[in-house]
C-alpha cells in the first residue's frame, strides 16, 4: 500500500467533497428514554440500512486546508487542521479537526474513508494524526458526534478508544436525518 498521510491543501477540497461517505449496516443504536435518563442498545434493523448523505449535508463547512473553511490559502486558524490520507496520490480520507482552549477539547468535525479504503487503518491513522495535533494544543480529550445509525463508525470509535459520553434527541430534527439520534463519544488525549 502506498499511504501517505499530511495536512490538507486548498486543492484537496474538491477530493473532499467528492469522497463517499455513504455507509451499509444491518444494526442501528436505539436511544430508549424514560424519566431517569436513557439507554442506548445495538438492535437489528431489516432490510439493512444504505445511508448515504446528501451533498449539501456538511459539504459546505468543508474545511479548505488552512483552517479557516473559506477555500482560499490564507493562514487560517491555527486551531484547525485537516489531514488527509492520500493512496497512490489519491485522496482517500480525511479528518478535520478543531480545538477550543476553553475546554481543552479537540473537536473531530468530519472524518471520512472511502469504502474501498475502510478497514485497512486509514481512520486509525488519521485520528492518530489527530491526537498528536490535540496533544501539541495542550487537550485533555478528543470529542465527537456520530449517528445513531452509523453502527460501523461507532464500532470503529470504540476500537480507537472512544466511549459513548452522552446524546442529543432533536439535534437532526427538521434535517434529512429526522429521526436518528446524535451520540457523543469522546477519549482521553493520551
Amino acid at each position: 500500500m502506498t499511504l501517505q498521510y499530511r495536512t490538507a491543501r486548498p486543492g484537496d477540497r474538491k477530493a473532499m467533497e467528492a469522497l463517499d461517505g455513504s455507509f451499509h449496516t444491518d444494526t442501528v443504536f436505539e436511544v430508549i428514554g424514560s424519566e431517569d435518563g436513557f439507554a442506548v442498545r445495538e438492535v437489528p434493523v431489516d432490510p439493512p440500512l444504505h445511508k448515504v448523505f446528501p451533498p449539501d449535508e456538511g459539504d459546505a463547512d468543508l474545511p479548505d486546508g488552512d483552517g479557516d473553511g473559506d477555500g482560499d490559502s490564507g493562514d487560517g486558524d491555527e486551531d484547525a487542521r485537516t489531514f488527509v490520507a492520500l493512496d497512490g496520490g489519491v485522496l482517500c480520507g480525511f479528518a478535520a479537526v478543531g480545538y477550543a482552549s476553553w475546554n481543552r477539547r479537540l473537536t473531530v468535525e468530519d472524518i471520512e474513508v472511502a469504502p474501498g479504503h475502510r478497514g485497512r487503518g486509514i481512520g486509525r491513522a488519521l485520528m492518530d494524526l489527530a491526537a498528536g495535533f490535540a496533544r501539541e494544543r495542550g487537550a485533555a480529550h478528543l470529542w465527537l458526534e456520530v449517528s445513531s445509525v452509523n453502527t460501523p463508525a461507532v464500532h470503529a470509535y470504540r476500537r480507537m478508544g472512544f466511549t459513548l459520553c452522552g446524546l442529543d434527541t432533536a439535534l437532526y430534527d427538521g434535517t434529512p436525518a429526522a429521526g436518528e439520534r446524535a451520540l457523543f463519544m469522546t477519549r482521553p488525549c493520551d
